[in-house]
């Protein structure tokens, strides 16, 4: 009688390990997706506190120029931060 070879190994039952990995991926995309919300969020508020610092100079400024200069910066800046944010949260979803 032959002695069978594949009796000592072990079965691997592989939709279960694919369903564990799969199960995985999605908690690595959802922690992903909440760290980059996270981080988002505390760029947009630095920048917030940036551009508040620049309004709150240029309110102290005597010159108009400074102030029409400033003001054109925090726009511009305000503007393209909003469009990168939301960007940025709608590649998240």
């Amino acid at each position: 009688m032959v002695a069978n070879k594949n009796a000592d190994l072990p079965t691997v039952d592989f939709d279960a390990a694919a369903d564990r990995i799969r199960t995985l991926n999605e908690q690595v995309i959802e922690q992903a997706k909440k760290q980059g919300n996270a981080t988002l969020d505390a760029w947009e508020k630095a920048l917030q506190t940036v551009v508040d610092f620049e309004k709150k100079a240029a309110g102290a400024s005597q010159l108009d120029f400074v102030k029409a200069l400033t003001d054109a910066h925090v726009n511009f800046v305000t503007s393209t931060s909003e469009a990168y944010i939301k960007a940025a949260r709608e590649m998240l979803k």
